[in-house]
């Protein structure tokens, strides 16, 4: 592992909500900083998008390094950190035996934590930590090309 954590801050999000969606992070290590955004045409909920990001956001990491993720999303800090194990020894089922929504992603987001050390962080979005308003920034983008693609 490098010393040094990568600080990761994600977001994404959805207008309207279900619909085309958007995703930011930005992964910054030492001076080192990458910037990485997408969206999703379709028809897709906040909730896939808050996922999509930190999934990708651990994807492009080249080697296992310690990651400080922080995420404005309660849903997925607490999946990630509470609820996971719990629907894993379930089935994916959540405490009241229904299908545990997105657990494609949450599979995924599993999958790319292990090849990391992650420490979860929350942060109230829309609160001036500049690399979050960043990521707002991102995916409010990666969402304005998706919206424009699902329109041509």
């Amino acid at each position: 592992m490098t010393q040094e954590p990568v600080i990761i801050h994600t977001d994404g999000g959805c207008t309207p909500n279900p619909g085309p969606g958007g995703w930011g992070a930005v992964l910054r290590q030492g001076s080192h900083v990458r910037e990485l955004y997408g969206g999703e045409p379709g028809i897709t909920t906040n909730n896939r998008m808050e996922l999509t990001a930190p999934i990708m956001a651990l994807e492009a990491l080249t080697r296992p390094v310690l990651v400080h993720l922080h995420t404005d999303s309660t849903y997925v800090r607490g999946g990630i950190t509470q609820w996971m194990a719990g629907w894993e020894r379930n089935g994916w089922r959540t405490s009241a035996k229904q299908p545990v929504k997105n657990v494609d992603l949450w599979k995924r987001l599993k999958a790319a934590c292990e090849q990391h050390e992650v420490e979860w962080f929350w942060v109230k979005g829309h609160s001036g930590v500049p690399d979050n308003e960043l990521a707002d920034q991102l995916a409010t983008r990666g969402m304005a090309e998706a919206m424009a693609a699902s329109r041509g």
